[in-house]
């Protein structure tokens, strides 16, 4: 059985228990991290002291971008895991574009979701919206060129970007009308892993 070690309230812990689920891969997750700490086992298994890690089998794997290529080769096939180099560097590179994204991000989420109101930094959520702002404009581009990330069907690139979409569109931040992101996230609510696993409470 996959082991899942992480707090669900995490984004890269959000795209390795979707995608799992997305698999139909039994699984079992523990939280780790945050409130819930870091015992000397999990340190054992991943040393860098953050999540998430995986264990499958004998195996022991962490960076969750790294776990997704690892689970989409594993147990995804064909459709996840294409034979075609250019069709699996398609989805690749937006699943190596969202840590760009996630950079853009970070102030806004902090201030507005990790700090007292009283100590927030306006001029930093501020600018930070308007960094998502410009990030966003480009996904959308994309969007309209193709439906998803990974082409003309969901697949691996939309799993990073689709766990900060959510962010997106619950941060209480100033946002353009960007319709095929519109669409693109519509779509993403529709599905039933999507729903459990990322359309939780940010905290």
């Amino acid at each position: 059985m996959l082991t899942i070690w992480g707090r669900l309230n995490s984004h890269n812990v959000k795209k390795v228990a979707w995608f799992a689920h997305e698999l139909n891969i039994d699984h079992v997750r523990h939280d780790v991290g945050g409130a819930y700490g870091m015992d000397t086992p999990y340190l054992a298994k991943n040393p860098n002291a953050l999540i998430p890690t995986i264990e499958d089998g004998d195996f022991i794997l962490w960076e969750s971008n790294a776990i997704l290529r690892y689970l989409a080769a594993g147990y995804g096939g064909e459709t996840y895991w294409p034979t075609d180099p250019a069709s699996r560097a398609r989805a690749d590179k937006w699943m190596d574009w969202q840590f760009t994204y996630a950079a853009a991000q970070h102030r806004a989420f902090v201030n507005l979701i990790r700090t007292p109101v009283d100590q927030r930094d306006e001029a930093s959520i501020a600018r930070s919206a308007k960094n998502c702002a410009g990030k966003m404009a480009l996904l959308d581009n994309a969007l309209g060129i193709s439906p998803w990330l990974s082409g003309d069907s969901f697949g691996i690139g939309d799993i990073p970007m689709g766990v900060y979409a959510h962010s997106w569109f619950t941060l209480a931040i100033e946002r353009p009308t960007l319709p095929h992101v519109e669409n693109w996230y519509a779509r993403l609510r529709a599905r039933p892993a999507y729903a459990s696993q990322v359309m939780i409470p940010l905290t």
